[in-house]
């Protein structure tokens, strides 16, 4: 069975292109289920053995250790999805995970920020905003340091300002997922026509357009980005040069910019703004959706625009956006 999973994780990533945090955790969900099967001195069983029954036993035993159902859907999916490729290859005749039911999960409504509430926050860093200029969500005085502090842009990794508020204008133009911002290079953006060419799940292309706002960020992050170049080559003590890289953004030591790094990013400024404000990166994406839905953009385009491969998965911000309505129907009908 290990000699299986091991085919499947290679065929997971040179055929199905599959992105390497999902390979890592398929990965991590299989050892859970062989560990399950052979406890110490016992051999797991070959894979004709196992049936949808002892599938439904491991299920069980998640729910029993306070799993959430979400984990569990996900590590039952990565079984089916397994025992599929294993019925493909020929391996077992039957796929056991077929028949096992998935917890029912909640319906989630991704929290959204309003229109006028996104355009402050970014203003804010862009020194334009009310906030950073008379106070606002952003005191004046958190303001001025903030941009104070960024101007010393190549000094760490949580100081630079310009960058940092040109990757949030375009996760919110362009409603990107943070895998498809970091792994933005150069050729990827059409500056003249404000169009992307973004690599999404299953390096899936789509070309997405950008606005203005989100360009003049841009505009004044080249000369930082080339800075951070500059300064990664020098003779840095004992410290190892980065490589010349096509990355968009940059670290403070010119190599491309993480993931996590961009996670962080975003708390950092949302606490300085709201700190009641719960966001993420993601949440930039949910109301580049919510926006575009809310003043009239069609769902279809919508999809094309996320690339979603399922209209199913578009259709949460419609869910986003009736709430929106109640509450501004609360706030303003006189009966409500």
């Amino acid at each position: 069975m290990k000699q299986a999973i091991g085919k499947y994780l290679q065929y997971l990533q040179s055929v199905r292109n599959s992105s390497p945090h999902t390979i890592l955790n398929y990965g991590k969900d299989l050892e859970q289920f062989v560990a399950y099967l052979s406890p110490p001195g016992v051999q797991p069983p070959a894979l004709p053995k196992i049936t949808h029954l002892i599938i439904r036993e491991f299920v069980g035993h998640l729910h029993e250790q306070g799993l959430e159902k979400s984990s569990i859907a996900r590590k039952l999916a990565a079984l089916r999805s397994f025992f599929k490729y294993c019925v493909r290859e020929a391996m077992i005749k039957e796929n056991p995970a077929r028949l096992v039911p998935t917890p029912k999960l909640p319906k989630r409504i991704p929290s959204v920020l309003s229109a006028e509430d996104m355009s402050e926050f970014l203003d804010n860093l862009a020194g334009t905003g009310p906030a950073a200029a008379a106070g606002g969500r952003l005191p004046a005085k958190t303001g001025e340091g903030v941009l104070a502090r960024g101007k010393k842009a190549a000094g760490s990794e949580g100081l630079l300002l310009r960058r940092d508020r040109a990757l949030l204008e375009l996760l919110y133009a362009a409603g990107l997922r943070v895998s498809e911002l970091t792994g933005l290079n150069l050729e990827d953006i059409e500056q003249k026509e404000l169009m992307l060419r973004v690599r999404g799940k299953g390096n899936k292309e789509r070309i997405v357009p950008y606005g203005t706002k989100a360009q003049e960020a841009l505009d004044k992050y080249w000369p930082l980005r080339e800075q951070l170049l500059l300064q990664s080559s020098g003779s840095g003590g004992m410290r190892r040069a980065a490589p010349r890289t096509n990355a968009v953004f940059l670290n403070y030591a010119g190599r491309r910019l993480t993931q996590r790094s961009v996670g962080r990013i975003v708390k950092k400024y949302v606490k300085l703004v709201n700190i009641n404000w719960d966001l993420h990166p993601h949440s930039l994406r949910h109301a580049f959706a919510t926006h575009l839905l809310a003043d009239g953009a069609d769902l279809r385009a919508i999809q094309e625009l996320l690339g979603h491969q399922s209209l199913s998965t578009t259709q949460k911000y419609t869910h986003a956006s009736i709430r929106q309505l109640m509450e501004i129907y609360d706030k303003a009908h006189p009966h409500a």
